[in-house]
């Protein structure tokens, strides 16, 4: 599927369905701005724009297949950017996967590539169908919004992580052991890569020397300030979830090692207070002549001696502590 979307400056309106054989006139004209945004189409197709675009083929390469980083290619005319968002199902065996965008950004142009569906790119397409309010202060800035939707997109996870490490922390003490340890492992796993997605699209927008790694007005460095400061939440907040995972991990393999320490002990004593027992009762059952064994007080004399022996024993290992 392709939609393309034209801010015609001169007329201050919204165009769509541009044909392909008109793209050349539309982009003669610096302050208008082109939007062409492709979604699961064939590679027939795609080297079709790129041959309309001259855009490289290692970097049409790069859109038939995915690419597991983020990164930024500088082809002079032109610059191509490789974004990752995120799909969260909690309930799903890969509770989170990547979806890949692929962005080619020109002077005066936008080229967006993606085999799934994204929800802040759909939002877009209704908007830019009726409002130029993305499409009006430069393609620097189309870019800014398609990013910055995307990157918000991971704090309603983030928030959702919270919640179930909060859940964990409280489940831990009653939950079984099999239940609590794969939870723990599923969130380490959603963790380290949202870690994994987000650290190269940060180095993307980290300036060098104060320079930016590609062309901005003055007038939206702002928006691009903010967009590093909620990349860089993301960084922090991934950090501490990371740090409090590992630390309530820590945490329950104590208990149950406490737990099991404790079951340990009770069965130590116990085997503790039967070792007298049984060896009195095996050394008489051994055919060894019972002392008054022909009397009946006898035997309630030994039942007693028995239990004031576990007793004393109990009473002893309770005074101790060790009970």
């Amino acid at each position: 599927m392709i939609k393309t979307y034209l801010y015609n400056a001169k007329e201050q309106k919204m165009e769509q369905n541009i044909s392909l054989s008109n793209i050349h006139s539309c982009l003669s004209h610096p302050e208008n701005l082109l939007w062409i945004d492709l979604y699961d189409i064939k590679a027939d197709e795609l080297y079709e724009i790129a041959k309309t675009f001259g855009f490289h083929p290692l970097a049409i390469e790069d859109c038939l297949h995915d690419s597991p980083r983020a990164k930024i290619d500088d082809y002079e005319l032109y610059k191509f950017f490789v974004f990752h968002a995120l799909r969260y199902n909690e309930e799903s065996d890969n509770e989170i996967t990547t979806l890949e965008l692929n962005v080619f950004l020109g002077p005066n142009y936008v080229v967006t590539i993606h085999k799934h569906k994204l929800r802040w790119l759909g939002q877009m397409d209704a908007i830019c169908s009726v409002s130029a309010k993305y499409m009006n202060r430069g393609a620097d800035f189309l870019l800014y919004t398609l990013i910055d939707g995307i990157t918000d997109e991971y704090f309603p996870i983030l928030d959702r992580i919270g919640v179930r490490i909060d859940e964990l922390e409280d489940e831990m003490y009653d939950e079984g052991v099999k239940e609590v340890t794969e939870e723990f492992l599923a969130l380490k796993r959603t963790i380290i890569l949202i870690r994994r997605v987000i650290l190269p699209q940060r180095r993307i927008f980290l300036t060098i020397n104060s320079r930016w790694k590609f062309d901005i007005q003055e007038s939206n460095i702002p928006f691009y300030t903010d967009l590093i400061d909620h990349i860089e939440r993301i960084v922090d907040s991934t950090e501490t979830y990371r740090d409090l995972v590992n630390s309530a991990l820590e945490t329950y393999y104590s208990i149950i090692s406490a737990k099991s320490s404790e079951k340990l002990n009770v069965l130590t004593i116990i085997s503790t207070i039967m070792l007298p027992l049984t060896f009195v009762t095996g050394f008489f059952g051994m055919n060894v002549p019972l002392p008054y064994q022909h009397s009946p007080i006898a035997t309630v004399i030994i039942f007693a001696s028995l239990i004031i022996l576990t007793y004393g024993m109990w009473r002893y290992f309770k005074k101790n502590e060790l009970l």
